[in-house]
């Protein structure tokens, strides 16, 4: 055969070799963090200063948006590390349970377990109400004869180491309503300007659990309400978490969220917000974002 009739074959590039490692390494990068994301709870601390109460000193555990998930087998890694921390008081800020969800067992085996650490607080979530549109109507029921306290417009009167607190729940949008009305009186459905009334007539230190953020990020309510807290979830800490960026989408805040992890002074509250535990069915998995134990320490 001629030399010159053979086919040379061209030994591929050291560039080709880079960009394939480079590719599978990228690769490997993603997967490893979306299961982070979704396998291993971290604890994230906090301190928020109670400025109108001195003499205060109070730790709190806040989870939120667990989504029926499980942190290792029927929870026992979550229930684990909550244990350890011996908290105050533990506030679930809602969507613990999933509109799609079986049944509520995984939930109430939490409550169950974390009722002997602390008083569990329960706020409720968008998933919560379509669960018990869809499923169960008796959830709440459920969840109080497992060991939590549900509130919804409505308030407890606590004593946490003989200093009082007043806890309040409130899923309902906080703010007025009705276009160009005048926000006092305050013009809100369902009755939520008198449970207003009801929860600021006190001295004690006011604990609002409002799962969606939204409620006081827009219109008035951050400015007419007179409590000290707001704790909440539901943005998922923006889901996709970028370096040097933070959250990528939160809802109605759009991409970059202003408000969508940690803590902020608004007009005259504090908003605490937790990226939560876990994640609904949404278009782009939770991402360098894992699951979040937030301890609140109030001083």
């Amino acid at each position: 055969m001629n030399e010159t009739a053979k086919i040379k074959q061209k030994k591929p590039s050291i560039t080709i070799y880079v960009l394939l490692l480079l590719a599978v390494v990228c690769f490997l990068f993603v997967f490893l963090e979306i299961y982070r994301s979704y396998h291993h709870p971290v604890i994230n601390h906090i301190t928020v200063s109670a400025d109108k109460k001195a003499d205060l000193s109070i730790q709190l555990l806040l989870i939120a948006d667990l989504h029926d998930l499980q942190l290792g087998k029927g929870n026992r890694d979550l229930t684990n590390l909550i244990k350890k921390e011996s908290p105050d008081l533990i506030i679930m800020a809602g969507d613990m349970i999933d509109e799609h969800s079986a049944d509520s067992k995984n939930v109430i085996s939490l409550i169950n377990s974390l009722s002997n650490v602390a008083p569990v607080y329960y706020g409720l979530g968008n998933q919560e109400l379509e669960y018990m549109k869809k499923k169960d109507k008796e959830l709440c029921k459920e969840l109080e004869a497992a060991g939590a306290i549900v509130l919804d417009k409505s308030f407890e009167d606590v004593m946490i180491r003989g200093q009082k607190l007043r806890i309040g729940g409130l899923y309902e949008y906080a703010f007025s309503t009705q276009e160009g009305d005048d926000p006092n009186p305050l013009f809100i459905k369902d009755g939520v300007d008198i449970f207003k009334k009801e929860f600021e007539n006190t001295d004690n230190y006011k604990i609002m659990i409002s799962h969606r953020p939204d409620s006081f990020i827009f219109g008035n309510a951050s400015k007419i309400w007179d409590l000290d807290l707001v704790v909440s979830g539901h943005l998922h800490g923006g889901q996709v978490i970028l370096p040097l960026f933070g959250g990528l989408w939160a809802g109605d805040q759009g991409f970059f969220p202003k408000y969508c992890h940690g803590l902020y002074h608004k007009d005259n509250i504090q908003l605490l917000i937790t990226s939560g535990l876990g994640s609904h069915k949404e278009t782009l998995p939770r991402f360098n974002n894992p699951p979040e134990i937030m301890i609140v320490e109030i001083h």
